[in-house]
C-alpha cells in the first residue's frame, strides 16, 4: 500500500474515532448527572482500574498497554471536566514531581492548585476548596514522608487512590558541570543523588531549596549554579540537562497519595491504610499485628511516629492488601480494634498496577 492510502485510511479512521468519542462522551456525560442527582463522586478509582484493566485485555497491538493507558487517562479526564468543575490540590509549585504525578492520574483537562506546604494541601480538601489532594508519603531510596503521616492523625480525609511514578533527577543549569560551584536542590531529591553529587562534585556547595522548581528558579540566575530537579522544571526554567539520571538507585520512584473526602469502592485488587495505639504493656504491638496473620492478610508496610501527645507514645502506620469491606480485613480491624487503644483506617483503594 502506497504512503497516500496509508494516509487516506488514516483520515477515515481519524472521523470515525471522533465520532465515537464523542459518542462515548454523551454516555459519559449522563452517568455524570445520575452521580449528581445520586450525590456519588464523579472520580471512581475502582470503575477507573476496572476499565484500564478491560482496556489491556482488548489491546492486541501493535500500540503497548502503557501508551493506550495514556490515551484513556486523557479520555476520562476531559470526561470528568465535562461532568463536573475539578480542582486539584498538589504540593506545589509547578513542574514539581508532586505536579508530574497528579496529571500522570488525572490528566491536562482538569485545574490545579498548586500549594506550598502538604499540609495546606489537606487544608484545601478539607475545606472544600478543591476535590482531591496530592501529597507524597515515600520514596524508595529516603523512605517515609513524615510530614504526610503526621497530618493523618487529626484529619478527617481519606485515601482514595495512590500513584507510584518512576523518578529520574537532573542535573540542570546554565552552564558547564566544571563550572558549577553552588547546587540547589530539595534535600529530599538531593539524598536521593547523594553518592552521585559526591563522586562528581566533590567540592560543590550544596544549598537546599523549598522544592525541585524552586531550586531550578535559583539555579537559572547564575552560570555557575545548579539544581537538581526534574527535565520538566529544566524546560520551565530554559536550562539545559547538563546530566540525566543522576539518582544513586536506577529504581528510584516515589508513591504518592490521593487525598478526598471518601473511600474507594472496592475494586478486587486493593490496599487498606490504618493507623493504631498500643496499649504499653509487653508484647502488645506483636498481639496487634497478630489478626493479620490470623487472616492470612500480606502486610505490605508498617511505620512508627511519635504521637505529639505523650511522651513516648507512638502511632503506628500499617498497609495490608485487601479493601476494608472484604471479610478478612473486616474481621482483622475488628480484632486489632479490641487489643488497640486507638484505630482509624485511613482508606482502601485500588493497588497500582
Amino acid at each position: 500500500m502506497s504512503i497516500q492510502k496509508h494516509r487516506a485510511a488514516i483520515d477515515k479512521l481519524d472521523a470515525q474515532i471522533v465520532k465515537l468519542l464523542n459518542r462515548r462522551t454523551k454516555h459519559v456525560i449522563g452517568i455524570g448527572k445520575a452521580k449528581l442527582a445520586g450525590s456519588k463522586s464523579t472520580y471512581q478509582p475502582d470503575r477507573e482500574q476496572a476499565l484500564l484493566r478491560r482496556i489491556r485485555k482488548l489491546n492486541d497491538g501493535p500500540i503497548s498497554d502503557a501508551s493506550l493507558g495514556h490515551i484513556y487517562r486523557e479520555v476520562m479526564s476531559s470526561s470528568i471536566a465535562l461532568q463536573k468543575t475539578f480542582k486539584i490540590a498538589f504540593l506545589g509549585p509547578e513542574a514539581t514531581y508532586t505536579h508530574q504525578a497528579a496529571v500522570l492520574r488525572f490528566g491536562t483537562s482538569l485545574g490545579y492548585s498548586p500549594q506550598k506546604t502538604i499540609a495546606e494541601v489537606f487544608a484545601e480538601v478539607e475545606k472544600n476548596r478543591a476535590e482531591y489532594g496530592v501529597v507524597p508519603v515515600e520514596n524508595t531510596t529516603e523512605g517515609v514522608v513524615t510530614h504526610t503521616l503526621d497530618m493523618f492523625v487529626d484529619s478527617p480525609l481519606k485515601i482514595v487512590a495512590q500513584i507510584i511514578m518512576p523518578i529520574e533527577h537532573c542535573l540542570i543549569g546554565k552552564g558547564a558541570l566544571k563550572d558549577i560551584k553552588k547546587l540547589y536542590s530539595h534535600p529530599q531529591a538531593y539524598a536521593q543523588c547523594r553518592n552521585w553529587v559526591r563522586e562528581t562534585m566533590p567540592r560543590v556547595e550544596f544549598i537546599g531549596s523549598s522544592s525541585t522548581t524552586a531550586a531550578a528558579a535559583l539555579a537559572a540566575k547564575s552560570k555557575t549554579a545548579a539544581a537538581i530537579s526534574s527535565s520538566l522544571a529544566a524546560e520551565k526554567y530554559k536550562l539545559n540537562i547538563i546530566e540525566a539520571g543522576v539518582q544513586d538507585h536506577s529504581g528510584n520512584a516515589t508513591r504518592f497519595l490521593v487525598l478526598g473526602g471518601e473511600c474507594a469502592a472496592p475494586s478486587a485488587n486493593d490496599r487498606t491504610s490504618l493507623m493504631f495505639t498500643v496499649n504499653d504493656k509487653v508484647g502488645a504491638l506483636h498481639n496487634a499485628l497478630q489478626p493479620f496473620r490470623t487472616h492470612r492478610l500480606n502486610m505490605t508496610k508498617i511505620e512508627s511516629r511519635p504521637s505529639k501527645r505523650k511522651a513516648w507514645e507512638y502511632i503506628f502506620f500499617v498497609d495490608v492488601d485487601g479493601h476494608f469491606e472484604d471479610t478478612k480485613v473486616a474481621k482483622a480491624i475488628a480484632k486489632l480494634s479490641e487489643t488497640c487503644s486507638f484505630v482509624k483506617i485511613l482508606g482502601s483503594y485500588p493497588n497500582s498496577e
